[in-house]
């Protein structure tokens, strides 16, 4: 019995531990993973598009480009279309003939102060050495000259002894005849262009800058176009800025053809092919402004010779014309010597001859050179320039 109930002890414990081995074998095994979920799929957002928030759209009333303030900035650029050049309408000068009138009456009211002073004191009861001291100031305030002026006292004396009882009228016919006198009724005044054998006639401008050199030969071919004439200007100043533009521009309103070259280049060279080109195109006459800014002697004879000797290689010249600023008076002669020095000056163009100058310098510089004055300008018009006729500037200066 004791055996029995010890064997059923120990079958007892053997299944308890055999139980327990079971239960931690199946303890220390890993449980398989649990099966996976299906994930909740969510639409991506949407991406913002220009003007909305970068979150999801939302229903919400759109503004148009007109109704949305944007910020300040630089002003649109405005592309503008380039103007339209329209070629210079061409001008028709005033005929010589009127323009002489003109400035007559205008030489008229600014230079008969010279005359009415002579008048006065020609016509005092008593012509004292006092008076005839006067006379002489007069006349050298004037810019008449030492020599000329000496010459005009002496003559004035005799006739005033010889002639005794003086009226005005006789005043005035006796101071115009001197007058005239001194000035030349003679001389050749005419502006040579026209050259019998050959076109076109050739006429070179000299002159220091700020005389209205390049200005003159504008006017002066306004002046040829007036009288039917057909001009080439050649723009030989190639050494002052802008002169070419200058004379171009003078000669665009005419209808003028101008030839130029570079700046700072060859004078002769430009001068060289103004007289070419106006011998292929058949024109009446060739005008040639030279260089004003040569402050030495030497270089001004070297400028203006060589473009004297280019010039001539085609045919000779019919004109050289020396410029010069009528209010700078007897000043101005100095320049005048130095110019006649190199070039063989024909004629001369008095500019600026109004109110500011003195007619004298008419006589002054005519007897410094030996040359007539053949032109003359008394403003910025464009047909300020005549001929010089002595009779009409003397009538002027003395008063009709």
């Amino acid at each position: 019995m004791e055996t029995i109930i010890l064997a059923v002890v120990i079958a007892v414990v053997v299944l308890g531990a055999l139980g327990g081995l079971i239960v931690g074998s199946r303890r220390r095994k890993p449980l398989p993973p649990p099966p996976p979920e299906a994930p909740d799929i969510t639409a991506p957002p949407a991406e913002p598009h220009v003007g909305d928030e970068a979150e999801t759209p939302r229903d919400e009333p759109r503004r148009t480009i007109e109704e949305v303030d944007l910020p300040g900035g630089p002003a649109p650029v405005v592309v503008e279309e380039p103007p339209v050049v329209e070629a210079p309408e061409i001008e028709i000068p005033e005929p010589t003939a009127g323009r002489l009138v003109r400035l007559r009456t205008r030489l008229s009211r600014s230079q008969n102060a010279l005359g009415k002073g002579l008048l006065t004191l020609l016509s005092r009861e008593h012509l004292d050495e006092d008076t005839w001291e006067e006379i002489e100031d007069t006349l050298l305030t004037a810019d008449v000259g030492v020599q000329p002026t000496q010459e005009l006292v002496e003559r004035l004396r005799e006739r005033v002894r010889v002639l005794g009882t003086r009226t005005p009228e006789e005043l005035r016919g006796l101071l115009r005849e001197e007058l005239l006198t001194l000035i030349g009724t003679e001389v050749d005044r005419t502006v040579r262009t026209e050259p019998e054998d050959r076109k076109p006639g050739i006429v070179m401008v000299v002159g220091v800058n700020g005389t209205g050199k390049t200005t003159t030969t504008g006017k002066l071919a306004r002046v040829l176009v007036a009288d039917g004439r057909s001009v080439v200007l050649g723009a030989a100043d190639t050494f002052r800025a802008a002169a070419a533009d200058q004379l171009q521009t003078w000669g665009e309103r005419v209808g003028a053809y101008t030839v130029r070259g570079p700046e700072a280049g060859d004078p002769a060279s430009v001068a060289f092919d103004a007289v070419k080109e106006g011998k292929e195109m058949g024109v009446d006459v060739v005008l040639i402004d030279t260089a004003g800014r040569l402050h030495t002697k030497t270089g001004l004879m070297d400028e203006l010779g060589k473009v004297k000797r280019v010039v001539e290689k085609h045919a000779p010249l019919d004109e050289v014309l020396l410029v010069l600023d009528a209010t700078t008076g007897q000043n101005g002669l100095v320049q005048a010597r130095v110019f006649a020095e190199v070039v063989d000056i024909t004629g001369i163009v008095l500019t600026k001859l109004d109110g500011t100058a003195k007619g004298g310098i008419v006589i002054a510089v005519q007897r410094e050179l030996g040359v007539p004055v053949k032109l003359v300008g008394l403003g910025e018009g464009a047909d300020d320039l005549a001929p010089f006729e002595p009779e009409a500037f003397v009538d002027a200066l003395i008063g009709e």
